[in-house]
């Protein structure tokens, strides 16, 4: 009884590898065409991707960026190898599972490297949108200096206080960058106060001509000054002029020489920077002058004696009126 069923067990297993070795010289030739199939497109993802690569680099002038899309074409074309070779063998399940397998793959990594992803995308859209490059100087998110590197994930910046700072792309892509590269030209802006005794046109005209006699200043016909406003004790002006940026000068530097150029000119056409004054007159709308109201008040402390007015009948005088000395 033992030996029947030993021997209808190998009868079994000596039918599925007879049924398996006809299937698979029955395959033998589409197996060799798939592995020809898969040579032949590995050999041409190399190809490819070695083209798709030096015209990225001519296109985006980034090699970094260049290297990670040109080994995804790679591995693009290498699947698509793969897939035909196991269609061509007859496993269209397999080939059905694998993509399957592969989207779900991709959506979990995708959530658990969600910052990374983003960063990366951000990193690839930058360098084909090219905001900045390196070497110029870029302003965002309260970061503002001069660009050392572009790297997938992260910028480095150098920022005027000596310092790099290592900013994530998603933040250069999602806020509002500046770049002060482009136009190569920056203005600057610089307020100052003059009397209300002189006239704002002669300092304009003063102004603008000491500015355009320095050899920082370019776009001479644009420099100009502005009345801004009415402060406590001056008529507010606002300078502008443009410098070459970045360029032989500094910003603060430019700045610095036209705050000099400013007080130097206004100081030789006799036009008054004024500091904070405040002035009390009693002489508005019909009021009294000060001088006359002290008098008066003088004249009751003498009284009818004829006494001459001391120093505490004077001071007492005038605290009657409620005056006070003016401050500066």
């Amino acid at each position: 009884m033992d030996f029947i069923k030993v021997d209808e067990f190998w009868r079994l297993i000596t039918e599925k590898l007879n049924v398996w070795l006809e299937t698979a010289i029955k395959h033998l030739p589409n197996m060799v065409v798939a592995i020809v199939i898969t040579i032949l497109f590995a050999f041409l993802a190399k190809f490819l991707s070695s083209a798709f690569r030096k015209l990225m680099l001519r296109t985006l002038e980034s090699r970094q960026i260049a290297d990670l899309l040109a080994a995804i074409f790679k591995v693009f074309i290498l699947c698509i190898g793969i897939f035909i070779a196991l269609d061509f063998v007859g496993l269209k399940g397999t080939v059905t599972s694998l993509l399957a397998g592969a989207g779900i793959i991709g959506l979990a990594l995708g959530f658990a490297f969600q910052d990374m992803t983003e960063n990366l995308i951000a990193g690839i859209a930058m360098g084909i949108r090219k905001p900045f490059q390196i070497g110029d100087i870029i302003k965002a998110d309260g970061v503002f200096g001069e660009v050392k590197a572009i790297n997938l994930r992260n910028t480095l910046i150098e920022t005027f206080f000596g310092q790099q700072e290592v900013v994530p792309n998603k933040i250069l892509f999602r806020n509002v960058l500046t770049n002060y590269t482009v136009y190569q030209k920056r203005r600057i802006e610089i307020p100052v106060g003059i009397s209300y005794a002189d006239d704002p046109e002669k300092a304009s005209e003063v102004i603008v001509e000491a500015i355009n006699n320095s050899q920082f200043v370019i776009n001479s016909d644009e420099t100009a000054v502005y009345a801004k406003g009415f402060g406590d004790s001056s008529v507010n002006l606002l300078v502008w002029f443009w410098i070459a940026y970045p360029g032989e000068i500094g910003f603060m530097q430019a700045r610095h020489e036209a705050v000099v150029l400013v007080k130097k000119a206004l100081e030789e056409a006799d036009i008054l920077i004024p500091f904070p004054i405040r002035t009390l007159d009693f002489d508005a709308k019909g009021g009294r002058k000060l001088d006359a109201i002290v008098d008066e008040k003088m004249k009751l402390a003498q009284g009818s004696d004829k006494e001459p007015a001391s120093q505490d009948n004077i001071a007492k005088a005038e605290a009657e009126t409620g005056v006070s000395e003016a401050k500066e």
